[in-house]
């Protein structure tokens, strides 16, 4: 594909993609962005927020920082309105945003880390689709949801159990709108990604061997790059060659996961 029809594949179309301030949320902004879509960095602090929407915009591409707590229904609804008023519609909606904690066994779990699990990923989720929705609708054909899961919520985890189990809640609510908005067109799909993020740095760094068994696991043998390898699938189900790709989850792991 030339460079002139990537550009385009977005083009006139506007995405919020949330937690976009850093890591895989910030390499689907720049994708789409360089697609030609409009991107809101829906970024819990400012503070990686603008910057982030700076480098879009110092690429050449459209972007805005819109600063979004996504566990709060009130933030979510300011988002979408302020980004339906500015850019006239919303097509896409990418629900990324994640805040959970370090490992745990189940056993010894609070319910103070279940609430911080469930409310991102679970509740952000809910909130993203029902408030996106409407402006889903109106976009037809064109409309989009993508819900960030991860591989443990496909195989599950003796080390993150909480997260495992809302990541499992958001494949489940994929498949559930997916049924529900096929009718108007509306595509909603799931994607779990292995890809290099702070988080998994700062992982790195505390256990240097947890990198040499991430990247042995992988077919691949690499960690994935957020926005060449996760943003380039999130661009494609976000496009028009993507259009009959609904209620799946895209195991994007470089090969370390291939039981689906």
């Amino acid at each position: 594909m030339s460079a002139a029809a990537t550009e385009s594949r977005l083009s006139g179309r506007t995405a919020i993609v949330t937690g976009a301030g850093q890591g895989v949320g910030l390499g689907i902004a720049h994708a789409f962005a360089a697609a030609g879509a409009n991107v809101v960095i829906a970024a819990r602090r400012a503070e990686t927020g603008e910057p982030a929407a700076g480098e879009i915009r110092a690429r050449g591409g459209s972007a805005t920082c819109i600063v979004t707590d996504v566990t709060s229904r009130s933030d979510m609804e300011a988002c979408v309105a302020a980004t339906v008023n500015q850019y006239g519609s919303l097509e896409i909606m990418v629900h990324n945003a994640f805040r959970g904690g370090t490992g745990h066994r189940f056993e010894d779990a609070t319910l103070d880390l279940w609430e911080q699990n469930s409310r991102s990923a679970v509740w952000g989720s809910y909130y993203s689709a029902v408030l996106a929705f409407p402006h889903l609708q109106r976009a037809g054909s064109q409309g989009r949801l993508i819900l960030l899961t991860s591989p443990a919520g496909v195989e599950g985890s003796v080390n993150i159990p909480m997260y495992s189990a809302v990541k499992a809640a958001q494949r489940a609510m994929t498949k559930s709108l997916s049924k529900e908005w096929g009718p108007l067109g509306i595509t909603v799909n799931a994607i779990a990604p292995v890809a290099q993020t702070p988080a998994l740095a700062g992982a790195f760094a505390e256990n240097p061997v947890l990198k040499e068994r991430v990247e042995a696991r992988a077919s691949l043998r690499r960690i994935g790059d957020p926005e060449r390898d996760i943003g380039g699938v999130a661009v494609f189900l976000a496009s028009e060659e993507g259009g009959y790709v609904t209620g799946q989850t895209i195991v994007c792991d470089g090969g370390s996961f291939m039981g689906l």
